[in-house]
């Protein structure tokens, strides 16, 4: 535990970390995965090339400083990173492996200005964080396993099913290869893919939101190819497109993640959908016509045009119901497209359009997407004076923010 002393050193290193934190969360990687190159069977490969892991880890790291003394504040956000290491298989054996490597980089990038006091303050510290986290994902890898249709870790599952939804996007149904009963999930949630790709000396794990509703004796993700040389996202997307058929096993973990549609309420919703970022959100639409068909729902999809557009049909069908108005935005639309009246609005997803066509003062707001198109989303909303706490989106990767002078929160790290 803590003392106060050593409390006041981590919190004056504060503005170190806001400085050098980038540097110091590469080192630590570069370190780590020297020593323990196995780790690099859970950690994805794609974020540590693209930097996203060594930004999300300097988040961390300056958010836990700053509130050392007081984690129960940042404990919602906790949460939010314990899901995504259940969902990877994070144990407590890794914990003073990082522990480790972590000090050795803050020693190593700040030389002489890393004291003994320093040092020994954030031994303690990482000590503290540790075990908040390791207690928190206990619960979390109880309840994954006990539950109804539960497991431990990995479960095969067969490719029951492959599907071509858009020249970009292709659905995969997946049952257990022991026919048993499976976990529900609420809307939103992800599953860990686990892949073995052949002449890769390590696995790569990804997640991928889940499409369909709950309930059904099958998951299904919705998978993106992600196209260009340079693009480390692509291996895994273009193995699961072109190597992965019907009959093929996969493993995969039970659904997890927080970003989830409030069942209990009854507020009017509006889900926003950018390419991919479809695939939460129409779980959610699916559920909320399901389970509350009389709930006031505005669901607005944006793609570049029809040949990119995936899953139409299923909101087609859905929209029959008068409560769910639906729209379609495409920002490139072919001739063909306007020809056959294949969307509504030509363009983006402006601020006046949504103060226009939804219920400001009363919905809660999911979306999900590329990242530009949720920083305007988010913009939006907040210069139409809707509550953070009727905002909620999903990040594809380790979280970031969606505005540009936010405080500097904790984000998932792996």
């Amino acid at each position: 535990m803590l003392n106060q002393k050593q409390i006041e050193i981590v919190k004056s290193t504060v503005p170190v970390l806001e400085q050098h934190g980038e540097k110091i969360t590469t080192r630590f990687y570069q370190l780590m995965f020297g020593n323990h190159p196995e780790l690099l069977n859970i950690f994805n490969h794609a974020n540590q090339k693209q930097g996203r892991q060594q930004r999300a880890l300097a988040s961390a790291v300056y958010a836990a400083a700053m509130y050392i003394d007081n984690l129960e504040a940042i404990l919602p956000v906790v949460k939010q990173i314990a899901q995504k290491h259940r969902s990877l298989g994070i144990k407590p054996e890794h914990y003073p492996i990082v522990g480790e490597h972590l000090l050795l980089a803050i020693k190593d990038v700040l030389g002489e200005a890393a004291t003994d006091d320093i040092m020994n303050a954030w031994a303690e510290a990482y000590g503290v964080i540790a075990d908040a986290f390791i207690s928190v994902e206990e619960a979390m890898y109880d309840e994954a396993e006990n539950q109804q249709g539960g497991w431990e870790g990995f479960r095969p599952f067969i490719i029951d099913k492959k599907v071509k939804e858009s020249d970009v996007i292709t659905s995969f149904y997946l049952k257990p290869t022991d026919n048993k009963e499976i976990a529900s999930f609420i809307p939103g949630q992800y599953i860990s893919i686990k892949l073995e790709i052949s002449g890769e000396k390590f696995t790569h794990i990804r997640q991928y939101s889940l499409s369909d509703v709950p309930g059904k004796d099958y998951y299904r993700i919705s998978v993106k190819r992600e196209s260009g040389t340079k693009n480390p996202d692509g291996k895994v997307s273009n193995f699961l497109h072109d190597q992965i058929n019907e009959g093929d096993i996969v493993n995969i973990s039970a659904p997890a993640g927080d970003f989830v549609l409030d069942l209990d309420s009854k507020k009017p919703i509006v889900l926003l959908s950018g390419g991919v970022g479809l695939t939460p959100i129409l779980s959610m639409l699916k559920t909320v016509s399901e389970v509350q068909p009389e709930r006031d729902v505005v669901f607005i999809h944006a793609a570049q045009n029809s040949s990119v557009h995936a899953l139409r049909n299923e909101v087609e069908e859905l929209s029959t119901n008068e409560k769910i108005k639906a729209f379609v935005f495409y920002d490139s639309p072919t001739e063909e497209d306007r020809l056959n009246k294949s969307f509504d609005i030509e363009g983006y997803v402006t601020q006046e359009w949504l103060k226009q066509n939804t219920a400001i003062n009363e919905a809660d707001y999911y979306f999900c997407g590329p990242e530009p198109f949720m920083k305007a989303i988010n913009n939006s909303l907040m210069k139409l004076g809707v509550p953070e706490e009727r905002i909620h989106y999903e990040f594809f990767g380790p979280k970031g923010s969606l505005t540009e002078n936010q405080e500097r929160p904790l984000v998932t790290v792996n």
